[in-house]
């Protein structure tokens, strides 16, 4: 399966039946990072995260007693 990264436009082949493949066709709104753009994305929010000042909102989710 041939994908193209949102960023940089790079056209890559991925296995078509791999998790990842399979994610890209059921879910629309995922996009697919190629290893340096989904590298250096990581390496700048880390650093952005050791200045204090970036917050990283993650999702909470509720327990429920009664489950």
């Amino acid at each position: 399966m041939q994908v193209k990264c949102s960023i940089c436009d790079k056209v890559e082949e991925i296995e078509h039946y791999s998790l990842q493949a399979k994610r890209l066709r059921n879910r629309r709104k995922n996009m697919h990072l190629c290893k340096p753009c989904y590298d250096r994305i990581e390496k700048n929010t880390k650093k952005r995260l050791s200045t204090g000042k970036f917050k990283l909102y993650k999702e909470t989710k509720k327990v429920d007693d009664f489950l």
